[in-house]
């Protein structure tokens, strides 16, 4: 609404953009036609009379009568008594008039605050029954949304009853349907002997209300009011418009991977309930359970999951950016984990060993529970960790972050055993210890990984992240997938972003040029992508979603660096600046699930 300054500012800019208009000539006839429309005496009409009715509404009138038309109504019949002169017959002519009778209704509906049709009494002549202690009569206004249930047929005594309430529709706000109720008509029409499917078309031609006949359920278990909500971010995209065994489209909400869901119930073996956080729409609509959705998705697993080929993590580790643009980042190297000068037998057998311990319990990601977080200033900044596989620029992304902003974001500084190199400095280049100080931090469990290269022990320690934080920085960190477990933790708070590489066509247009350092017969040669390694990437890629991502916080496609950059940045300054985060529900409490029950299929949508 625009008050009396926003009046006159709107006419002013009217006024500018008019003048506006007089500078172009190539489309002379849409100017001069856009400008005579901006002067229309009833547009600037309009604006004064709005400018009025905001004053009026500051007034916060009341209605002085809310019986306007039985007024009106008394008078009429007064003056129709009285007769007299043409003015009376004329004021008697005008109270008869339907739109003066509407326009006084709607002021009585209003002054009354009666928005709510009223529903036809019961008729009286309604024939009595064996169970009439228990037999209901349920109206029901129609309107274009649905009733908000689904029925099915009792297999046991062929009845239509109800199976679902969705919440927030229709039939949930009206507090007289409920699951399990048998229904036994339809408007009048006997449902004995129908499959739902018939049961279907009676509704559709239902005009104005339904009218339900309804045996209410022996027994039902309410749920509790003051239930703990239920708080789900979806780890996959869905859509009901390509889902053929949703049983409704029009009552399924469609989802994108990281949107935080409201869950209101959990019963159906197949199909929940739920709604976006924070949508204003209260009516809840269908998903796919977490039990349908990995069932689903293990009839269509992709062969690389059960077919695991030799990835090459040497060939495939990211390129040495330091050694190829002169700019070197300390905490940016991963030799000491998956030795990019190791060799390729030792680092193959490694991987496999990774992929095959993790085949026996693939899960596709579902849903993860969790909890709005309120920041506190006293809050230290999350750990941002960023996972990939080999080659698909994990450490340029890094790097970047850390380019463009170092008083932002800072990495870790690896430990190492070997004796300290003229060029090295410590604390900058490397922490250097005693073999005796980094085995007893192994046993003490004070390293989120290590590994030996050429003799000598490389990790990376829970102090040097603890260090970044201290100093008020963003500390971003690579680490095996396997080694997500050592932070993940209420600690630290650690946001996961996945940096996933794009389809194998996009990938040999992006990466024609690029290099790869390996270490061979040629020790530090480079070469270039091949054919063999984006498959590698690809398998591995898929593999690692499968085992780690239900602790993703985001996924970012890198098909070009420079726009998936830009993503990761906002993405991270997002965080920075929301007042409260998502998180796991198991850093804080003990989940709420166990409470929610399993039982029932949904039948035909009403």
């Amino acid at each position: 609404m625009l008050g009396r300054t926003e009046h006159r500012g709107v006419c002013r800019l009217l006024s500018s953009v008019m003048s506006g208009t007089e500078s172009h000539t190539d489309r002379e006839e849409d100017y001069r036609f856009l400008h005579s429309m901006l002067m229309e005496k009833k547009l600037h009409l309009l604006f004064k009379i709005h400018e009025r009715l905001k004053r009026f509404e500051k007034r916060s009138p009341i209605p002085v009568q809310e019986c306007a038309v039985s007024l009106a109504s008394d008078l009429a019949e007064d003056l129709i008594r009285q007769g007299g002169s043409d003015e009376v017959k004329e004021l008697v002519a005008l109270f008869s008039k339907p739109h003066f009778k509407s326009f006084l209704s709607v002021h009585d509906a209003v002054a009354q605050r009666d928005f709510e049709p009223i529903l036809p009494p019961i008729p009286d002549d309604m024939p009595e029954e064996d169970e009439e202690d228990s037999v209901k009569i349920v109206s029901l206004v129609k309107t274009k949304e649905p009733l908000g249930a689904t029925i099915k047929r009792d297999k046991s005594t062929g009845a239509i009853v109800v199976a679902r309430i969705m919440r927030g529709g229709a039939a949930d706000k009206s507090g007289l349907i409920h699951e399990g109720d048998e229904l036994k008509e339809v408007n009048g029409v006997s449902l004995e002997h129908r499959k739902p499917k018939e049961i279907l078309p009676l509704l559709d031609r239902s005009q104005g209300e339904i009218t339900f006949k309804i045996i209410p359920a022996s027994s039902k278990e309410e749920m509790s009011a003051n239930k703990k909500k239920l708080f789900l971010r979806a780890l996959f995209d869905y859509d009901p418009n390509e889902d053929p065994a949703v049983p409704c489209k029009d009552a399924a909400v469609a989802f994108k991977r990281g949107d935080v869901l409201q869950i209101s119930s959990m019963e159906d073996e197949a199909w929940w309930q739920a709604c976006h956080y924070g949508e204003s729409s209260t009516r809840a609509g269908l998903i796919p359970s977490q039990q349908l959705h990995e069932r689903r998705v293990a009839l269509q697993r992709p062969k690389a999951l059960f077919n695991p080929r030799r990835v090459k993590s040497t060939v495939l580790e990211d390129v040495d950016y330091g050694a190829i643009t002169g700019i070197h980042i300390a905490g940016s190297r991963r030799s000491f984990r998956l030795g990019r000068k190791s060799s390729r037998a030792r680092e193959a057998a490694r991987s496999r060993r990774w992929s095959t311990g993790v085949h026996g319990s693939l899960r596709a990601p579902t849903y993860k529970e969790v909890i709005p977080y309120q920041r506190d200033t006293k809050d230290r900044q999350r750990l941002v960790l960023l996972l990939g596989p080999s080659g698909v620029g994990v450490n340029e992304l890094k790097r970047r972050l850390l380019v463009s902003d170092p008083d932002r974001y800072g990495v870790t500084v690896p430990y190492t055993t070997r004796e300290k190199r003229r060029q090295e400095s410590e604390g900058v280049d490397y922490h250097f210890v005693s073999t005796h100080m980094f085995e007893e931090d192994i046993l003490n469990h004070r390293f989120i990984e290590y590994g030996i290269y050429r003799g000598h022990y490389y990790g990376t320690s829970l102090d040097s992240v603890h260090k970044v934080i201290a100093e008020g920085k963003v500390c971003l960190l690579d680490v095996h997938p396997s080694k997500i477990k050592h932070v993940y933790t209420s600690e630290f708070k650690p946001y996961v972003v996945f940096v996933q590489p794009p389809r194998i066509e996009e990938l040999r247009l992006t990466r024609q040029k690029a290099k790869v350092i390996c270490d061979e017969e040629d020790k530090g040669s480079v070469r270039i992508f091949s054919e063999e390694d984006f498959e590698d990437m690809i398998a591995l890629s898929e593999t690692m979603e499968s085992q780690c991502g239900h602790f993703f916080d985001k996924v970012i496609v890198n098909g070009d660096i420079a726009t998936a950059f830009r993503e990761l940045r906002a993405d991270l300054q997002k965080l920075q600046e929301a007042q409260f985060w998502w998180i796991p529900a198991e850093w804080i409490c003990s989940s709420p699930t166990k409470a929610w029950k399993n039982s029932g299929h949904l039948g035909a949508w009403i």
